[in-house]
């Protein structure tokens, strides 16, 4: 799977074992996006690093989970609705032991491993990550990566 180096705001991961989604309540504090709502691991780029490494940087410092970006098994690169912004969704398998190890930070509220279907049909789910997971789940298992910013919009 290989990044263009194109540049992008954030990512976002789909932390899956056995069925579930690694999740979390977010702050509800007015300042923040989506306050209060179910979010997934990621947030904002830092400095010059790829998606896969703000990913697992992020699934780091909010779970405490380590993961090599070898693992990384699908991307999709989404242009946000200011219509410059791309963000980069990525999904990875964690182990057993992993979600066993979950140390959560210090951002939100608590955390679950919930059913990937009832993450989608949650209307206090983060809106956009509940579209992406589902083109997630209707990917061919064949689909390593997907542009669908404003050149390419895929038809995934």
């Amino acid at each position: 799977m290989r990044w263009d180096g194109a540049d992008f705001g954030g990512a976002k991961l789909a932390a899956l074992h056995d069925g579930g989604l690694l999740a979390y309540r977010r702050d509800d504090r007015p300042e923040l996006p989506f306050p209060g709502m179910i979010d997934l691991p990621g947030g904002g780029r830092e400095g010059d690093e790829s998606p896969e490494d703000c990913a697992l940087r992020e699934l780091a410092e909010e779970f405490g989970i380590v993961v090599p970006s070898a693992r990384i098994h699908y991307r999709r690169a989404y242009l946000l609705g200011d219509g410059a912004t791309v963000s980069h969704f990525l999904a990875v398998r964690l182990t057993a032991e992993e979600v066993a190890s979950v140390q959560f930070g210090d951002e939100g509220q608590d955390w679950a491993l919930m059913p990937v279907a009832d993450f989608i049909d949650d209307a206090e789910a983060v809106p956009r990550l509940r579209e992406w997971l589902r083109h997630y789940l209707a990917a061919d298992e064949t689909v390593r990566y997907l542009d669908t910013t404003s050149k390419n919009p895929g038809n995934a």
